[in-house]
């Protein structure tokens, strides 16, 4: 399968590969585009499901999702990369880790989680809501609460309206989001987090009404010297509502990993 990325600095030597949460899309790191392509490679593809990338029928996994990724850096000869991910994007960031773990250079894992649970009672009854949609309602019917809890606040009317735009026109039928909500369910990298062996900065919205901070620290003590960075006031969308701390965090940890022996010439 031929993904849809968008590509920033090619010139650029090392690589930022960011990877968008589900209903989303590589345009949606938009704000983080002018903070890294100053310094780095930036490739920011549609997972498949999502944005202008083939939308085929399920099932789909995360592996296979990952899969696609690690074949287009192939098609654009990146060995490896510093990868990013959001949610969705950060069950394929830690998947590429252990399953490719070369073409990893670093983690940043951003409102993720190696096995999902809800957030308390309000994720459950926003879980049944969201399937009570996908067997009788519109897609708008599904995507209006999750944007909603991502941007509560009055001040965010704008990032709603943006939001329910961009979810609707990448998820255009309920049968691919299923798929992908399938594939997202199904993940669980709990036994295997001990063996992510690349430098990993864990980034946690204080405010997140979809991914409960405990599958946070769950990351956080499975992966060996991860990093753990609490954003506050921030829901689940961390890059979009909090884009300038997000950035300062990012920037800084991929400028360390430079300035840090590699293994072997440490060993």
């Amino acid at each position: 399968m031929k993904l849809h990325y968008s590509l920033h600095s090619p010139e650029k030597s090392e690589t930022v590969l960011l990877l968008h949460g589900m209903g989303s899309c590589g345009d949606d790191w938009g704000l983080q585009f002018p903070a890294l392509a100053p310094h780095y490679r930036v490739l920011a593809p549609d997972a498949r499901g999502h944005g202008l990338s083939p939308k085929p029928p399920g099932p789909y996994s995360i592996p296979q999702m990952t899969d696609e990724v690690v074949a287009l850096l192939d098609d654009l000869r990146i060995e490896s990369a510093h990868v990013v991910g959001l949610s969705m994007g950060g069950c394929m960031a830690q998947q590429m880790a252990l399953a490719h773990p070369a073409r990893a250079l670093s983690l940043t894992l951003v409102n993720t989680f190696a096995k999902i649970r809800p957030a308390g009672v309000g994720g459950i009854w926003r879980l049944l809501q969201r399937l009570w949609a996908l067997r009788f309602g519109a897609m708008k019917d599904v995507v209006t609460p999750i944007v909603a809890s991502m941007f509560p606040k009055a001040e965010q009317a704008e990032l709603r309206r943006v939001a329910t735009a961009r979810f609707i026109a990448n998820n255009p039928d309920k049968q691919t989001y299923r798929a992908v909500l399938g594939a997202v369910a199904q993940f669980n990298t709990i036994r295997e987090l001990s063996r992510i062996a690349c430098p990993t900065l864990i980034v946690a919205g204080d405010r997140d009404r979809t991914v409960p901070m405990s599958c946070k620290r769950d990351l956080h003590r499975g992966i060996p010297n991860a990093e753990l960075a609490i954003v506050e006031d921030s829901g689940h969308g961390t890059p979009i509502d909090q884009p300038e701390r997000f950035n300062t965090l990012l920037v800084e940890f991929l400028q360390k990993q430079a300035s840090q022996p590699s293994a072997d010439l440490a060993n």
